[in-house]
């Protein structure tokens, strides 16, 4: 059943969207798009990655059992699944009664040094999922986030790359904000941005700024 499964997405006898189809109505599925990451062919660890991504947003429940996975698959040499562990974990906070999230706080966020633009952007950006299911953990990722504006530059990561993640840094502020009682250094952060030469940052900054007032 697992390898016929997997072969039918490699062929493309079957669709992404008739995947989760398939495993949303038997989630005894779960271990086989789990094995899928693991694949050498790229269209069946990609599909499964993404599939198992959109399981996570719509039965955190369900996919739960399977978190230390996830956990594993941030380490995966391949950045697309470190992309999609990282979406997955965020998911699963909502339903983190263990607290597993907490206990890889530091590893999770370690990303953030990552090379590369969209490695960092996504972890900013699952941010303010995870503070959302976690209010209480809004002053140790507020402290976490305002290091973007150090980051150091590479070939991966530009000039240009820093001002991209700043804007995603403020957009998640919006969330952050609603919990945090220590507004004042999210502020600071907008307010050296409100005049970026990059026009849809300087647009968050100002538009951040205008609600704090």
């Amino acid at each position: 059943m697992a390898s016929d499964l997997l072969r039918q997405l490699g062929s493309r006898e079957i669709t992404k969207t008739k995947l989760f189809e398939m495993v949303e109505s038997d989630f005894s599925l779960l271990p086989i798009l789990l094995d899928g990451t693991l694949s050498s062919k790229a269209r069946v660890r990609y599909g499964c990655g993404n599939v198992l991504v959109e399981l996570s947003k719509n039965y955190p429940d369900k996919l739960y059992p399977y978190m230390n996975n996830f956990i594993t698959l941030l380490d995966n040499k391949y950045r697309i699944l470190t992309w999609n562990a990282m979406a997955a974990i965020a998911n699963l906070t909502a339903v983190d009664n263990k607290n597993k999230f907490d206990a890889i706080f530091d590893k999770y966020y370690g990303y953030l040094g990552n090379e590369y633009l969209v490695t960092v952007a996504n972890l900013v950006v699952n941010s303010a999922k995870i503070v959302s299911n976690k209010p209480y953990l809004v002053d140790r990722i507020t402290t976490e986030l305002l290091k973007v504006q150090n980051l150091q530059t590479n070939p991966h990561l530009t000039d240009e790359c820093r001002l991209v993640i700043a804007e995603h840094a403020i957009i998640t502020f919006n969330t952050l904000i609603r919990y945090t009682k220590n507004k004042a250094p999210l502020i600071d952060f907008a307010e050296k941005y409100q005049n970026s030469k990059r026009a849809s940052l300087k647009k968050e900054a100002q538009n951040f700024l205008k609600k704090c007032q």
